[in-house]
């Protein structure tokens, strides 16, 4: 059985099919297209007679004057056809490859976020840039040539066989092998693109991520061992390009040896025939120049098919980002989540990231009322991210069930789910837009007010205004024209206008500085003020202010209360204060 990675199933090739042929219309007004250009080309062939035999050995003056009328004709009727064949062609190409590139990248925004967190960055940016692009030559280059290097196949094929059927079917006896080559080729071919789409895939998360932390790289002086690296990278990928091209470069040439056969053959009978005077000068140059014209196109066959196999390489690895399966969804009888308050209950919680991994969360139970502020601490790896990571189900439960409003989070459509929580995380994601544009996120249809609103509330209206265009700003790619506190308040103020009963702090300050932190908490205690609250925090002097405290140890709550009563009781939590203060 073939591999999905190197060959498209019956089902895949099928869809890729219904997708072209979507485009029905288009696709048959560029056949007829290309019928006037086949049947030009097979004209080409045919006033060959009539140009040696009419006009050289007869010397008919009529003919000199109708003949060259003809070819002129022919040969605009044959740039109308092509002109109209590539157009089309090429805009149904692109509107297959545009819906490739929506729908892999509506896929890839929909799978949960282990999925995107288990993949490359560059490899995804791979399928929807340079797989997607490869695939366009298949189904928009290919299938240009395929009609039109057909039907001008089938237009040589009536010449041929019209000028002397005796001569064509000697002609036919090396066609068979000038075919095989084209199925050798295209094996090696489809292999060598998988290997070189693959590769190409690793070199862009490579960029990626050097980029990302080019400042690490300049300071750890290691440009020397990435550029090794990447040179690594690119040798590999010059080594299979060139096996794809030295491949791609043999089969012309073996095409044309095979090709080149059937003409000597031609040239040797036809020219028995002129001599034997059972045909004509006329007769045999027109059916050579038929023949020597259909090698072409049979040639051209032959590169369509590495063209294919190419974009069967590529569709397979778009294919398997498309049929990934998504189980974190909406059930078929999944209801909205309506509340303008909720609180949060976790019963019997059991959680891993993968079949055959470990528990992060075992046996988990905890309830935080409506407006509750719990803090969530322990140790790194302890399980606080992945707990609140199940609220908004960017990961479903393995046991147990996570209720919000007094709903299954599983009973609820995501996206009423979701818009009823904010996150506030300790990396700031920002977006490379203005100011307004970053904090309207939290809600698209805010007006101007409501922005600057949430702004205030946040402590960051002050600083925005400092900017030479105010809200107006591009802050740069994930923020970096701004400040640690800078980005964190414009997140806090992006939630501050989603208003979202359910509020996540993922240590939120616990990367900045103690001055911009004090900034930031006070802002932070506005976006709390009424909400239902998980705050996992890393310096644990900052949440004096939390209803409860939650201590986690290995994936279990070990202790919880107020700060007061886990210090009294001299447990994990006082061992944790204790080990702050020591390196405080």
């Amino acid at each position: 059985m073939k591999s999905k990675k190197n060959s498209l199933s019956i089902e895949r090739r099928q869809k890729i099919i219904r997708m072209v042929f979507a485009h029905w219309k288009r696709i048959a007004l560029a056949a007829l297209c290309m019928v006037v250009v086949a049947g030009a080309n097979g004209s080409m062939a045919l006033l060959v007679k009539p140009v040696l035999d009419d006009i050289f050995i007869a010397r008919d003056n009529t003919k000199l004057l109708l003949i060259p009328g003809l070819a002129v004709l022919v040969f605009f009727l044959k740039g109308v056809g092509s002109y109209g064949s590539d157009y089309l062609m090429n805009h149904v190409g692109q509107r297959i490859i545009r819906d490739f590139q929506d729908t892999l990248y509506e896929k890839i925004m929909n799978l949960p976020i282990a999925y995107i967190h288990k993949e490359k960055t560059g490899a995804l940016m791979s399928r929807i840039t340079n797989d997607v692009n490869i695939i366009k030559g298949m189904v928009s280059t290919a299938v240009i040539s395929l009609f039109r290097d057909s039907f001008s196949v089938v237009a040589f094929l009536f010449v041929i066989f019209y000028r002397d059927w005796k001569l064509a079917l000697g002609a036919f006896i090396v066609l068979p092998v000038a075919f095989y080559p084209i199925v050798i080729f295209g094996k090696r071919i489809r292999k060598f693109s998988t290997g070189s789409q693959e590769t190409m895939a690793d070199l862009n998360s490579f960029l990626h991520e050097t980029f990302s932390g080019a400042k690490i790289i300049k300071i750890f002086n290691l440009q020397s061992f990435e550029t090794a690296r990447f040179k690594e990278k690119t040798r590999e990928l010059f080594r299979l390009e060139m096996k794809k091209v030295m491949t791609r470069a043999l089969s012309s040439p073996v095409m044309e040896f095979l090709g080149g056969l059937g003409i000597a053959f031609v040239i040797w009978f036809g020219g028995m025939r002129v001599v034997n005077g059972t045909s004509t000068p006329g007769v045999f140059f027109s059916f050579l120049t038929a023949v020597m014209m259909l090698y072409d196109p049979v040639k051209k066959l032959s590169n369509l098919n590495n063209t294919i196999q190419e974009g069967v390489a590529a569709a397979s690895r778009v294919f398997d980002v498309l049929e990934t399966r998504n189980d974190v969804k909406d059930k078929s009888d999944a209801r909205p989540l309506e509340a303008s308050s909720c609180d949060v209950v976790f019963e019997n919680v059991s959680f891993a990231y993968g079949p055959d991994e470990p528990l992060a969360l075992k046996n988990i139970n905890l309830k935080a009322a409506p407006g509750e502020t719990l803090a969530l601490v322990g140790m790194s790896g302890g399980g606080k991210t992945s707990l609140v990571n199940l609220i908004p189900r960017l990961y479903d439960v393995t046991g147990g069930g996570v209720f919000v409003g007094g709903c299954d989070v599983r009973d609820l459509t995501i996206a009423s789910l979701r818009d009823h929580i904010s996150i506030v995380t300790q990396e700031p994601i920002l977006f490379n837009e203005t100011v307004r544009d970053n904090i309207r996120y939290g809600k698209m249809d805010a007006d101007d007010a409501a922005v600057e609103a949430a702004a205030k509330a946040a402590f960051a209206h002050d600083f925005i205004c400092g900017f030479p265009k105010g809200y107006d700003t591009v802050i740069g790619e994930l923020g970096s024209r701004l400040s640690g506190g800078e980005k964190q308040r414009i997140c806090i103020a992006r939630a501050l206008l989603k208003n979202a009963p359910v509020l996540i702090l993922d240590e939120a300050t616990s990367a900045l500085d103690s001055q911009a932190e004090k900034v930031v908490q006070k802002a932070l205690e506005n976006l709390m003020t009424g909400r239902t609250s998980f705050v996992i925090a890393h310096r644990l002097s900052t949440i004096d202010y939390a209803s409860r405290i939650i201590v986690l140890k290995d994936g279990a709550i070990v202790e919880q209360g107020c700060h007061d009563d886990l210090m009294a009781a001299k447990g994990f939590y006082h061992k944790l204060q204790s080990m702050q203060t020591i390196k405080n």
